[in-house]
């Protein structure tokens, strides 16, 4: 997709530059994999016990763990060198990967993130695929995710999820239908352990409604300290509280007349570190707004 300059109401093509050394790519990527993928580095060249070296391993904002790999030429069979570190780390026992999450994360961030052994991810990330690869994602039921990135003049850099077919979008129905009753059953059982009061059950509740509609791919998944809401990436996390719901929220600069978004503490290394408090029913709207704020943020 070309990117323009604006200059007077007129728009300029932005030229792309020639892809630099793909070590450096992979660098650039993993000193900023949450800000642009959502999720926490955990190592780099990392070697299986099968011989060979993954390129980046992660886990996500969802605690799946992950797989990148970066396609060095157009002749690169990257994607089914994923799926084979995939069918190793498939193998192993979550604890390994619990272990690797603490090791490098430490364990407060760690015992926050819940970890989703059951639907791990891979993510290729190229200049430009071929049609061998989006017809290899198309056919396999996995997680597979391709990003196509550009580096422009200006020091711009793009990074973008090449087009989603019928069979990821089959996954994406599967994940926001089949676990339902599932999220309301944990949801009902996070207001009993926060004792939370009639009055702020039922702002969760109309608060709930009015985020899953805002895009109808939004897909809720409660965690174990709050229940998120995201497309590809999270835009709002809501803690239920006895007599509260406190709100986190992406970073980006808020139009907040009130003055009610807060920082949070540095300890919070993910994307999602502003918040606000949602106590009165009278608020909501207000609230509601910096929540569509935070969405606009990972459009």
């Amino acid at each position: 997709m070309p990117l323009f300059a604006t200059n007077d109401a007129k728009l300029t093509m932005l030229n792309t530059l020639p892809a630099g050394k793909e070590k450096a790519l992979q660098r650039l990527i993993e000193n900023n994999l949450p800000e642009v993928l959502d999720m926490h580095f955990i190592a780099s060249e990392y070697r299986t016990t099968s011989g060979g070296r993954i390129d980046t391993l992660a886990v996500d904002c969802d605690g799946a763990p992950t797989i990148i790999e970066f396609k060095r030429s157009k002749n690169d069979n990257v994607i089914n060198q994923a799926l084979s570190y995939l069918k190793w780390l498939k193998a192993q026992r979550p604890e390994f990967f619990e272990m690797l999450m603490i090791n490098r994360l430490g364990k407060e961030v760690a015992d926050s993130i819940r970890l989703d052994w059951h639907h791990p991810r891979v993510v290729c990330i190229a200049e430009t695929f071929n049609k061998f690869d989006t017809d290899t994602v198309e056919v396999v039921p996995l997680r597979i995710d391709l990003f196509r990135y550009r580096h422009y003049e200006n020091g711009l850099f793009s990074l973008e999820m090449v087009a989603v077919n019928e069979q990821q979008k089959n996954l994406i129905e599967a994940c926001q239908t089949m676990p339902m009753e599932t999220n309301l059953a944990v949801i009902h059982a996070m207001k009993e352990q926060a004792s939370a009061s009639h009055a702020i059950r039922t702002l969760f509740d109309e608060l709930r409604e009015r985020i899953l509609g805002i895009d109808e791919y939004t897909i809720e998944k409660p965690g174990k300290r709050a229940i998120a809401f995201r497309l590809t990436k999270n835009f709002a996390e809501v803690l239920i509280r006895k007599d509260r719901l406190v709100i986190d929220l992406r970073e980006t600069d808020y139009v907040d007349p009130r003055g009610l978004v807060e920082k949070i503490g540095e300890r919070y290394t993910m994307t999602m570190n502003r918040r606000i408090t949602l106590t009165d029913h009278r608020d909501l709207d207000y609230a509601f707004g910096l929540v569509e704020q935070s969405y606009q943020n990972i459009l």
